[in-house]
């Protein structure tokens, strides 16, 4: 499969991504905690069925020492026991902010009340515009068809 766009040769692209990919950083070093970022990272992707997300994020949470079962259920992390109740309420608002469409009216309060419990203002801000930055990165690639994902190396893009 070819990408219907090269957002590295396009300068509209280049424009607008620097300051996307800005974004992002800042989030990054938010007192959001990483673990919690890549988790719901890679949990907007597979929602979303951003392969080349998927595979970025499961690469870079492994490399910094996420173990292999609890990035393999994540996709299930409801009916696990795996992850602590503040990344289950991160992942539960994550879900419903993915799918706002499918909630008829967004995040609820109940999810919203959970992840209050667990973060601050400033890290529930941090989740509010990663969980945005996510779906948007991932709508970039999957409307462009971006096929590199499996050759992901950790920390590629930093």
């Amino acid at each position: 499969m070819d990408a219907r766009l090269d957002y590295f040769a396009d300068p509209t692209a280049g424009k607008a991504l620097k300051h996307v990919m800005s974004a992002g950083r800042l989030v990054k070093e938010s007192p959001l905690p990483a673990r919690t970022q890549e988790l719901v990272s890679l949990r907007v992707s597979q929602i979303n069925g951003c392969a080349v997300c998927i595979d970025m994020h499961t690469k870079d949470a492994a490399a910094h020492g996420e173990t292999a079962v609890r990035l393999n259920l994540v996709a299930a992390w409801r009916e696990t026991t795996v992850f602590t109740e503040a990344e289950r309420a991160a992942l539960e608002l994550a879900e419903e902010g993915t799918r706002v469409a499918d909630a008829a009216g967004g995040v609820g309060d109940e999810v919203w009340a959970h992840a209050a419990e667990h973060y601050d203002d400033e890290q529930l801000t941090a989740l509010v515009i990663h969980v945005s930055f996510m779906n948007a990165v991932n709508r970039l690639n999957v409307i462009a068809r971006q096929p590199a994902a499996g050759d992901y190396e950790p920390g590629q893009f930093r």
